[in-house]
């Protein structure tokens, strides 16, 4: 069964929105661990509209599963994270008009930048991962400058409006994947998956860890955070290969 990791980002938007101290991230994610979470996530933004640099230290101290931060491979950001130090860090790219990250990272394109943050991370004794596109190249690129994993975007899948585009999509994620394997990389998966649409992406053989945030986050409004978090694992657990 692959691990569920829950990105906590939307409980900051929440609170920034009011620009007050709740609710809290951090409490969130204790609620999440609580739930059976495998890992948090959080996306500390170069713009900080959501995750705080107090919420990054805070979550380092207190969080007892695998932490991954998102980021961007601005230098401020990849100094603060080898600082901080989390278990693992993913390179997202990042636009300032985006509500949420969109479609993955041109490791192609940034090549010799990705390079040298990748390999400042490591350094520091982190694992890093490549939100990527499930391209082909792609994942050559990500292999090739060092990453440990990388995390295949989902959204062509989650966003298809007929079964010919699903099947498309997760044809294109099963191959990815098995490319992802050949070049001896953990291969995650991310982005619009939901309680509606995760079973067959649960389903394939293959993925080691799922991360999904604003779904969990938008039932947990509901229900609260540990029985959403709950909901997901058995959805998790119930198909999975």
């Amino acid at each position: 069964m692959a691990l569920l990791g829950v990105n906590i980002d939307h409980v900051a938007t929440v609170r920034q929105a009011r620009g007050t101290d709740e609710p809290d991230p951090v409490w969130a994610a204790v609620e999440a661990e609580l739930g059976g979470a495998d890992g948090i996530t959080f996306h500390l933004r170069e713009d900080r509209r959501h995750i705080q640099d107090r919420d990054a230290r805070l979550l380092r101290q207190t969080v007892g599963v695998k932490l991954n931060m998102e980021m961007a491979i601005a230098e401020e950001i990849v100094a603060f994270a080898c600082d901080l130090k989390p278990a693992q860090c993913t390179l997202v790219p990042e636009r300032r008009e985006e509500l949420t990250t969109e479609g993955g990272l041109d490791v192609v394109r940034h090549s010799a930048r990705v390079a040298q943050a990748v390999a400042r991370l490591r350094d520091h004794g982190v694992v890093v991962s490549a939100f990527i596109e499930p391209v082909s190249d792609q994942v050559r690129a990500s292999a090739e400058t060092g990453f440990n994993a990388i995390e295949l975007w989902t959204g062509a899948y989650a966003h298809a409006r007929t079964s010919e585009q699903r099947t498309t999509a997760l044809a294109a994620l099963s191959t990815a994947m098995e490319m992802g394997h050949r070049s001896k990389l953990e291969v995650h998966a991310g982005h619009g998956l939901t309680y509606r649409n995760v079973a067959e992406i649960a389903a394939i053989p293959g993925f080691v860890e799922f991360n999904i945030g604003h779904s969990i986050v938008s039932r947990a409004v509901l229900v609260g955070m540990r029985q959403a978090v709950r909901e997901m694992k058995e959805l998790l657990v119930r198909h999975a290969p």
